[in-house]
């Protein structure tokens, strides 16, 4: 525990106003006590912050913490570990866990397993019992205890009634229902995306417009209930023109990329020999529909980064492409894949990519935002957008090891977290 902390010669940034003002901020028992450029330390512990910027702490809206069942992947422990590492003071869990997070019980154990860890852990609750896209889990319940959104994340919820339904109630509890968009019928057991490489390579495809049909349903069946739709993980061109379209007609929808959705294109299937660390669902896309995703997230068509962090232990991951599982890790990684593909290349400016990593997750989960400001409770990202660094195996924090990423240049770097009186800092 850090209580009390003087950070000193900071620059707050306020992703809200798009301000940046020079300051010292004096921390006691958790709690902004003073800001400005002449206050002087007392007694409290130093955090030396020239040159590097202070936020408001990132979300990321989309992980797997495999908490309960599945542990040898990743327990709520280790998985905030490695967000913390990321600049990260708040994750968002997916359900698919063993058992599934589908009762108030489940809910109400991972809110509680996390409250004194220095990463606030918000539950994302199923949209079916079980997640086998039958019946209705108990929403309202569920919300009440504390869940912020409905998801089958990883079984896309084909059933065309269940979904309109689901997104009835998200109507009445201003809850989101995040769907992973996959017609499954018209890709079944893919294993990358469908395109030359995948014909060259003679892999099972799974096509663009799996994701895409899935997508134009749940759009009109928004817009038939005015139901709150979160798509996850968009990864085609195609989709991000159909939520731009969809915004400007009003319906209610918002979006999410994942950084390596706008890092990385198919061809390193290819060129990595079939490494089992390039596979991930939705899969790698095309050139074309990575510059539609930073495109996206520019002009605010998707309007939050994540990461979909999905460790799997190095038994499971090492073995052939077609029987590995998918997904990778990403908390370690997303800040310096969002400065050197998306800030580096002015797509996005250092203050949008914030605003894209703090205010927007909150507000689609309607979570409060974080304020710097005397009287608030410190919940603080210190951290640069300028140093380049090489990610290293050292530098995993998660309990998996399962990333394409490992000897990748970097390009900005979270350097401390604070939050529930809690400072996690990180050296080079």
């Amino acid at each position: 525990m850090t209580p009390n902390l003087f950070i000193r010669n900071g620059a707050i940034l306020n992703p809200i106003e798009g301000e940046i003002q020079s300051a010292n901020i004096r921390i006691c028992d958790g709690i902004i006590a003073e800001i400005g450029a002449d206050i002087d330390v007392n007694d409290e512990s130093i955090f030396e912050a020239q040159g590097r910027l202070i936020s408001p702490g990132w979300m990321d809206m989309h992980v797997h913490f495999r908490d309960p069942g599945q542990e040898h992947k990743e327990t709520i422990e280790t998985g905030c570990r490695a967000a913390a590492f990321g600049g990260f003071t708040a994750v968002a869990c997916m359900p698919n866990t063993t058992p599934p997070i589908d009762h108030r019980e489940s809910v109400h154990s991972l809110i509680q397993r996390s409250q004194n860890l220095p990463v606030d852990v918000h539950p994302i609750a199923c949209v079916s019992i079980r997640r086998e896209g039958e019946s209705l889990t108990e929403m309202a319940e569920l919300a009440a205890t504390g869940a912020v959104a409905f998801s089958d994340d990883g079984s896309p919820v084909q059933n065309g009634s269940l979904m309109r339904r689901a997104l009835e109630y998200s109507s009445a509890l201003s809850k989101p229902i995040i769907n992973h968009m996959e017609d499954l019928t018209l890709g079944p057991k893919g294993q990358m995306n469908e395109g030359l490489i995948s014909t060259h390579l003679g892999l099972t495809p799974t096509p663009t417009f799996s994701e895409e049909s899935m997508l134009g349903r749940d759009l009109l069946l928004a817009e038939l209930t005015r139901g709150h739709l979160h798509v996850a993980h968009v990864s085609t061109a195609r989709s991000t023109a159909m939520i731009r379209q969809a915004k400007a007609n009003g319906i209610h929808v918002t979006a999410e990329a994942c950084t390596h959705h706008f890092s990385l294109t198919d061809e390193i299937v290819q060129e990595s020999g079939f490494d089992s660390q390039t596979k991930m669902h939705p899969p790698l896309r095309t050139a074309e529909d990575v510059e539609a995703i930073r495109d996206g997230l520019s002009d605010g068509t998707l309007d939050a980064i994540c990461t979909d962090h999905a460790p799997h232990a190095p038994f499971e991951k090492e073995t052939d492409f077609v029987s590995a599982p998918f997904g990778i890790i990403g908390l370690e990684t997303a800040w310096g894949l969002t400065c050197k593909h998306l800030i580096a290349t002015k797509r996005l400016s250092v203050t949008e990519a914030v605003d894209r990593l703090c205010v927007n997750p909150r507000r689609i989960l309607g979570l409060e935002i974080p304020l710097i400001e005397v009287g608030a409770p410190a919940n603080l990202t210190i951290f640069d957008a300028t140093t380049e660094w090489i990610f290293e195996a050292r530098h995993i924090h998660s309990k998996s090891r399962n990333t394409p990423f490992i000897g990748s240049t970097m390009i900005g770097r979270a350097w401390a977290i604070y939050n529930k009186g809690q400072l996690v800092e990180h050296h080079p």
